[in-house]
C-alpha cells in the first residue's frame, strides 16, 4: 500500500475564535472567484503569505496522515499538527508532462522529484479504481475559461481540459476529506459535514418518466444508489442524446450543503465527508480544523466552543453564502460574455440547445460557449407546445421538435449589458433581427411576460458548475489562483462535487 500525507496550512492557528478576523471570515464564509480576480475570505497577508505553502519555507500545518491499501481504501489515518517545508512548487501542466507525457526534458528538469511523483501517481490510480468500484457519479461536463487580452477585454472563451495532474490532487483531497469526516464523527464533536443527500422520490419518479420516453430505465428501485446512476451513464455513453440524459440526471440530484447532521455524500458515495482541505477560502473547512485541533489537544469534545445548534446556523449561513458567491461569479461572467458579443450582433453561429423552457430555448454557441435565449415568439413558422416530460418544444402544425442538446443555427439579435442577456433569432428571421438590433442596450422587451423573465433569470443559475476554473498552467493544488464541483466538483447547482484542487494551502 501507500502512505499519503496531505498537509494543509494551519489557518486556525492565526484566526482565533471570536476575533475580528474570525467574524469577518464568518461573514464572508467563502472566497469569491471572478474571472481574473479573487475576493478572498481572509486577508492576503494570510492567503498569500503565512498560510501559503511556498517552497523552501517553514509553515505551520495540520496534516492528514493516511495508509492507503492496494484496494484504494483508507486502512488507517491520523491527524497531527506540524511544520512543513514544501520541496517544490509545481504546475499542473508540468506534472502532466512528467507523469503522463513522459516528456524527457521535463523529467530531466525534475529528476530529484521523479520518485515521489511516480509514487503519488500510483496512489491516484488505486484511489481512482476504488472510486469507480464504489460507484461515485462521474459527469462528463465541459468547463471553460475566459482569456483576457489588452484592457481586460475578452479575447476568447475556450474549453478547459483536466489532466491526470488535476485528478491526482482531487483524489488526494477527497481522501483527506473522508478521513476528516470519519475523525470528527468518531469523536462525536460538533462539526460541519459536506452533505449531499439522495434524490427525493419525486425527482426519481420524474427522471424515470423522462427516461421511459427514451426507452431507458434507472435501476435501484425506490432508492437507487450512485452505482445505478453510473450504470445508466455508462449505458448511454456514445448515444447522440447522451448530453440530454446526463442533464436530466444532473437535475434530479440535490445540492450539497453544510450541516452538522451527517447524511453522507451521495454523489461521491462516501458515508463520511467533511471539507478539510481549504480553510483559507472556505469557513466550514476552518471549523473542521478547529474541531480536529481541539481533539488533538484535549483528547475529547468537551469544552469545544461550539454546540450542535450553533453549527446548524453556521452551516446554513455558509451554504447560503456559497450559492450567493456562485451567483455573483455567474453574473460577472455573464456580463463579460455579453460585452464580448456586442460586436457580433447580426452574425450567425452554430450552437446546441442547452435548456428548454415554456417560453423558449437557451442556446449555447459552439464557438464561444456563450448562452442566449431563442424566445418562443422567435419561432415564427408554427405554434409550439412545451413538453415538460421530454423537455422539448413541439410545433403544432409541422411537428418540428426542439429538444435538449439538438444542434441549431441562430443569429445574434440583441445584446443587453444591463440585463446580462443575449437574444437569438433563427437565421432567416430578418424582421425580428431588425426589430431587436435597433437598440442593443435597450430596456427588457415588452413581449416577454414578467413570469417568463423571472424564469429566464432563474435558468441562468448553474446546473452545477465547479467553483474552481483553473487557469492554463496554474500551480498544482493552488486553488486560490485557480478557483468548483465540489464541488468543490461539484458542486452544478445540483451535481455532486468532486474536490478539484486543494487550495494554495495544500501540498502532498
Amino acid at each position: 500500500g501507500f502512505r499519503l500525507l496531505v498537509a494543509i496550512a494551519d489557518v486556525s492557528h492565526y484566526v482565533n475564535v471570536g476575533s475580528a478576523l474570525d467574524r469577518e471570515g464568518f461573514n464572508r464564509a467563502t472566497s469569491v472567484y471572478f474571472p481574473g480576480r479573487v475576493l478572498p475570505m481572509l486577508p492576503e497577508v494570510l492567503s498569500n503569505g503565512l498560510c501559503s505553502l511556498n517552497p523552501a519555507v517553514d509553515r505551520l500545518c495540520l496534516c492528514a496522515d493516511m495508509l492507503i491499501n492496494n484496494e484504494g481504501h483508507i486502512a488507517k489515518f491520523r491527524f497531527f499538527e506540524g511544520v512543513m517545508k514544501s520541496a517544490a512548487r509545481l504546475t499542473y501542466d508540468t506534472v502532466a508532462k512528467v507523469l503522463v507525457d513522459q516528456d524527457a526534458e521535463a523529467r530531466a528538469a525534475h529528476a530529484h522529484l521523479l520518485e515521489p511523483l511516480e509514487t503519488l501517481h500510483g496512489v491516484y490510480k488505486v484511489l481512482r479504481s476504488a472510486r469507480e468500484r464504489r460507484g461515485a457519479i462521474d459527469f462528463d461536463t465541459v468547463e471553460t475559461k475566459i482569456v483576457f487580452g489588452e484592457g481586460r477585454k475578452i479575447e476568447a472563451i475556450v474549453p478547459y481540459e483536466r489532466n491526470d495532474a488535476h485528478k491526482i490532487i482531487e483524489e488526494c483531497m477527497i481522501a483527506a476529506n473522508v478521513a476528516a469526516g470519519r475523525f470528527v464523527a468518531d469523536h462525536k464533536i460538533p462539526a460541519l459535514y459536506r452533505v449531499h443527500d439522495r434524490p427525493t422520490a419525486e425527482k426519481i419518479t420524474d427522471l424515470r418518466a423522462m427516461l421511459a420516453e427514451k426507452g431507458l430505465s434507472l435501476g435501484g428501485g425506490d432508492q437507487p444508489s450512485p452505482k445505478d446512476f453510473n450504470a445508466l451513464l455508462s449505458q448511454v455513453q456514445g448515444r447522440a442524446d447522451f448530453l440530454t440524459i446526463q442533464t436530466m440526471i444532473l437535475r434530479s440530484l440535490k445540492q450539497a450543503v453544510y450541516s452538522p447532521d451527517n447524511l453522507g455524500h451521495f454523489g461521491l458515495a462516501h458515508e463520511f465527508y467533511a471539507h478539510f482541505t481549504s480553510p483559507i477560502r472556505r469557513y466550514p473547512d476552518l471549523m473542521v480544523h478547529r474541531a480536529i485541533r481541539h481533539l488533538l489537544r484535549t483528547g475529547a469534545p468537551d469544552r469545544f466552543p461550539y454546540n450542535h445548534d450553533e453549527m446548524v446556523i453556521i452551516g446554513e449561513h455558509c451554504s447560503n453564502n456559497e450559492r450567493r458567491a456562485d451567483e455573483a461569479t455567474r453574473d460577472a461572467t455573464d456580463w463579460l460574455k455579453c460585452e464580448f458579443m456586442l460586436d457580433k450582433v447580426g452574425e450567425v453561429f452554430e450552437g446546441r440547445v442547452a435548456s428548454v423552457l415554456g417560453f423558449g430555448l437557451f442556446v449555447e454557441l459552439k464557438d464561444f460557449f456563450v448562452e442566449g435565449l431563442l424566445h418562443i415568439t422567435a419561432l415564427t413558422k408554427d405554434y409550439y407546445h412545451f413538453d415538460p416530460v421530454t423537455l422539448s418544444l413541439r410545433g403544432e402544425r409541422s411537428g418540428r421538435v426542439y429538444a435538449l442538446n439538438d444542434a441549431i443555427t441562430v443569429r445574434v439579435a440583441r445584446v443587453d449589458l444591463d440585463e446580462r442577456k443575449i437574444d437569438f433569432v433563427l437565421p432567416d428571421d430578418d424582421e425580428a433581427l431588425s426589430e431587436s438590433s435597433g437598440d442593443a442596450r435597450s430596456e427588457p422587451r415588452d413581449d416577454q411576460e414578467s413570469d417568463e423573465d423571472d424564469a429566464a433569470k432563474k435558468k441562468r443559475k448553474p446546473r452545477r458548475r465547479r467553483r474552481k476554473k483553473p487557469a492554463g498552467d496554474a500551480p498544482a493544488g493552488d486553488d486560490d489562483e485557480n478557483a468548483d464541483s465540489d464541488d468543490d466538483g461539484s458542486d452544478t447547482s445540483s451535481a455532486p462535487e468532486s474536490e478539484p484542487g486543494a487550495g494554495e494551502e495544500s501540498r502532498k
